[in-house]
């Protein structure tokens, strides 16, 4: 078979199982979507707290903006000349927020989890994670020669069974869970995990809250700070690139993890810096999202909202967070209901496996702090 016949043949079996994808583009007008004359309300997109709408906000970051941090590439990557002024002012600003030694920032999410878990975890160590944690965590932890067990997701009992069973064959153990998870849209109890992970000497606690930083705490830096705990996670991390709307990713931690990423971390080590732009932008916003309590107050009342009617409509109760699934089963009911909102100007999306598993595609609505209350209505009514 030649690799034309095989892509070609590859792409025919996807398209018969309904799991074929394509990129779409569009025009972006704030929390509207534009295509040769059509438009949809996105409710699809990680920007939770509305950040991209808000014009008034960039232009009063580019009024302050040094002529020195304006770069659009680093050029190069932080071990060589890449790392610039707001690189080092970024991850200070990160330390003190969290109030923890020090932070480290990374080109991106993907980036981020699978060059940490594949520098910590070697042959010694045992890795304990959520049933359901992200694919650049299971990627990371495919590259190391760790041994990786599953546990049911957000099953602490089954967690705590697997912990008393092995972890005197280990001279190290790694938690490794979400906070907000990107599907079902459920918080772990990071209370309980640290109390887990307290009673063995040599476990260590990995959470990544992609989903919560922005949305989650008293002043917006997740569920570690919601649940206070966020001195008890010895690697907590997280993303740039969806409340914040900026890119990149993060993760606070000791000086000596620091010091160990810095000169393990093969996506770090080998990776062009972010530019000093997006670095800038990413301090600015971090240092006024204490005061963006109005946004997140919005972005709850709808969330309460919307799981109330997913509840009574479909009886699903899975989420607990502003990311909200309806639940479908087969792929084709969840791409022709997408089609239907999507007819009805509301832009949202069938998520199919292998994203989820078998026989659970689903709606995946993703709301926004800026949502429009009468698109928000039409929802609620097609849904």
């Amino acid at each position: 078979m030649s690799w034309q016949q095989y892509f070609v043949e590859a792409q025919e079996k996807q398209r018969q199982q309904g799991t074929l994808r394509q990129l779409n583009s569009f025009e972006h007008h704030d929390t509207e979507l534009r295509r040769q004359g059509q438009s949809w309300c996105n409710l699809a997109s990680n920007d939770y707290l509305g950040l991209a709408s808000d014009h008034a906000l960039k232009q009063q970051f580019y009024a302050q903006l040094a002529k020195a941090d304006a770069g659009l590439s680093a050029s190069s990557s932080r071990l060589l000349t890449g790392t610039f002024s707001t690189h080092s002012a970024l991850e200070q600003t990160l330390a003190a927020l969290f109030d923890r030694e020090a932070a480290l920032v990374f080109g991106s999410g993907y980036h981020m989890n699978v060059g940490i878990l594949s520098a910590i975890a070697d042959k010694q160590t045992l890795v304990l994670a959520d049933k359901l944690v992200h694919a650049s965590m299971i990627d990371g932890l495919r590259l190391s020669p760790a041994k990786l067990l599953r546990y049911k997701h957000n099953d602490l009992q089954h967690l705590e069974q697997l912990l008393h069973t092995y972890h005197g064959d280990y001279e190290r153990v790694l938690i490794v869970t979400e906070s907000i998870f990107s599907m079902d849209g459920d918080i772990a109890d990071l209370q309980a995990l640290v109390q887990l992970k307290q009673r063995y000497p040599q476990v260590a606690l990995y959470v990544d809250e992609a989903h919560a930083v922005g949305v989650r705490g008293q002043t917006g830096l997740g569920c570690a700070e919601e649940q206070q705990c966020v001195q008890d996670i010895d690697f907590l991390v997280g993303t740039f690139g969806k409340a914040l709307h900026s890119v990149g990713g993060y993760v606070v931690c000791s000086q000596v993890v620091r010091d160990y990423l810095v000169n393990h971390m093969r996506t770090f080590i080998f990776s062009t810096a972010l530019p000093p732009l997006n670095m800038a932008w990413t301090d600015f916003v971090l240092q006024r999202l204490a005061a963006m309590q109005a946004r997140r107050d919005r972005l709850q009342r709808l969330t309460l909202q919307l799981r109330e009617r997913v509840a009574e409509r479909y009886d699903q109760h899975l989420s607990a967070s502003h990311i909200v699934p309806v639940v479908l089963g087969s792929n084709e009911a969840a791409l022709s209901k997408a089609q239907q909102l999507q007819e009805q100007g509301l832009w949202v999306m069938a998520v199919r496996p292998p994203t989820v598993p078998m026989n659970q595609a689903r709606l995946r609505i993703s709301l926004t702090a800026d949502v429009p209350e009468a698109d928000f209505e039409r929802l609620l009514t097609c849904l």
